[in-house]
C-alpha cells in the first residue's frame, strides 16, 4: 500500500460523481468502484441492481466479518465544476472525498494486506444517502449472524470513531382540502394550507409529549418540520398541501412513541383529511452494540502506535443502525478523518489515510482470527 496509489484511487472515486436520485450517474460509479475492488481484492463483485440502485456485494467464503459502505453522496451532478477535486497542503477535497469515497479506499486497501480473504463479505451500496430503501434488506440479511461489522462511514471531530447513533424515522403528513376561486368564492374551499399550518404547530410539539429517561449522550428526541409544500396558483383555495418531518430517538422506545403520535393526528379544520405516510427508518446503533468491538479498535491503534482512539455518539444514522438492530455487533465511522460532510468544505486529511487503513486491517485481522 502507497499513500499515492490510495490517493489515484481516491482522485478515480471521486471525480465519478454518484448523486444518489441520478441512478445513471449511481451506475457509472459503480463501475468504477468495481474497477477499484476488482483489483485490490483479486474477485470481481457480484452487481445487484434493485429499483434502479447498483449495489455491489464481495464474498470470500462463509461471511463472518462484514465490510460496509456507500458510494452515492449528495452533491448534484456538475458539482465538480464548483467544487473539484484537489490536494492541496495535504487536504483533498472533492464531492464526496469525506463521505465516504475516502472510507471506500481505506476499506479495499486494509483488506488487500490482509492475507487471506476467507470469512469477508464487502458491500457497498448506491443509496444510503436516500435512506436505504432498496439496500436495506441485503443489509440486514447479510449482517445476520456476522461476528463484526464495520462501517467506513466518515469520522467524527478529530478521528472519533461513532460508537452510538440515534435511530431515524421519515414523514409526510399530506393534507386534502377543497379548492375555490380566492376571490369569488373562498368560503366554499377547504384550504389545505391553513390546515397544514395547523398540523406544523402540533408536529412540533410531539417531542416534548415522548416520555423517556434522561437525556443519554446522544440527546433528546428531535422532531422537525422540513419541506413544506402547498397550493397551485395565487388565486385559488389550496387543496392540497404537505409537509415532512425528520424524526431522530435515541431508543426504539421512543421511536415508537414518537410513530404513535404521529399516525394520531387529526385535522383542525372542517373538510380536511390528511395521510400520514412513512414511518422508522433506522434503528437506533445501541452502544452495547459497539463496545466490544470499540475497545478491540483502542487496544490496536496502541500497538499500531496511533494515535489514542476515541467515541462518539452522533444524531445522524447510516446503515450501521441496520446491522446493529439485527444484532450484529457494529463499530462505525472508521472511514476517512477531516470534515465537512454535505458541505462547501467537504475535506479529507491525507495524512490519516495509512493509520486508518492499518487499524482496519488489524481490526478485522483480529476477529477472523
Amino acid at each position: 500500500m502507497t499513500l499515492e496509489r490510495m490517493l489515484a484511487d481516491l482522485e478515480e472515486l471521486v471525480v465519478c460523481e454518484s448523486f444518489s436520485s441520478d441512478l445513471a450517474a449511481v451506475a457509472r460509479s459503480a463501475k468504477v468502484v468495481t474497477e477499484t475492488g476488482t483489483r485490490l481484492l483479486g474477485a470481481p463483485p457480484e452487481t445487484l441492481v434493485v429499483d434502479g440502485v447498483t449495489h455491489l456485494k464481495w464474498s470470500f467464503g462463509t461471511p463472518r466479518v462484514l465490510l460496509l459502505g456507500h458510494h452515492d453522496t449528495v452533491w448534484p451532478i456538475g458539482s465538480l465544476q464548483t467544487h473539484p477535486w484537489s490536494v492541496v497542503n495535504g487536504i483533498a477535497r472533492g464531492p464526496g472525498v469525506f463521505d465516504m469515497k475516502g472510507g471506500l479506499v481505506q476499506m479495499f486497501h486494509a483488506l488487500a494486506a490482509l492475507p487471506s480473504l476467507d470469512g469477508v463479505c464487502v458491500l457497498v451500496t448506491g443509496d444510503e444517502e436516500l435512506g436505504s430503501l432498496t439496500s436495506r434488506s441485503l443489509i440486514e440479511d447479510t449482517a445476520r449472524g456476522c461476528r463484526a461489522a464495520f462501517v467506513l462511514e466518515a469520522s467524527g471531530p478529530g478521528g472519533a470513531l461513532k460508537i452510538a447513533r440515534k435511530g431515524t424515522s421519515m414523514y409526510r403528513v399530506a393534507v386534502r382540502g377543497r379548492a375555490a376561486h380566492a376571490g369569488l368564492d373562498p368560503e366554499k374551499g377547504v384550504n389545505a394550507g391553513v390546515e397544514l399550518a395547523h398540523q406544523v404547530l402540533a408536529i412540533g410539539e410531539i417531542a416534548a409529549r415522548v416520555a423517556h429517561a434522561e437525556p443519554g449522550p446522544l440527546g433528546p428526541v428531535t422532531v422537525t418540520p422540513t419541506v413544506f409544500s402547498a397550493g397551485t396558483t395565487t388565486n385559488t383555495v389550496p387543496a392540497e398541501a404537505s409537509v415532512d418531518v425528520d424524526v431522530r430517538t435515541p431508543t426504539v422506545d421512543a421511536q415508537d412513541q414518537v410513530d404513535a403520535l404521529m399516525r394520531a393526528l387529526t385535522p383542525k379544520l372542517a373538510g380536511a383529511r390528511l395521510e400520514v405516510l412513512g414511518g422508522p427508518n433506522r434503528p437506533p446503533l445501541a452502544a452495547e452494540s459497539s463496545r466490544e468491538l470499540f475497545a478491540l479498535a483502542r487496544r490496536i491503534a496502541t500497538e499500531l502506535e496511533l494515535a489514542p482512539i476515541t467515541g462518539m455518539g452522533v444524531g445522524g444514522a447510516s446503515d450501521g443502525n441496520f446491522t446493529a438492530g439485527v444484532g450484529c455487533p457494529t463499530l462505525d465511522g472508521l472511514g476517512a478523518v477531516g470534515g465537512g460532510a454535505h458541505a462547501d468544505d467537504e475535506h479529507l486529511v491525507v495524512a490519516e489515510l495509512p493509520g486508518r487503513t492499518a487499524l482496519l486491517t488489524a481490526l478485522v485481522a483480529a476477529v477472523l482470527r
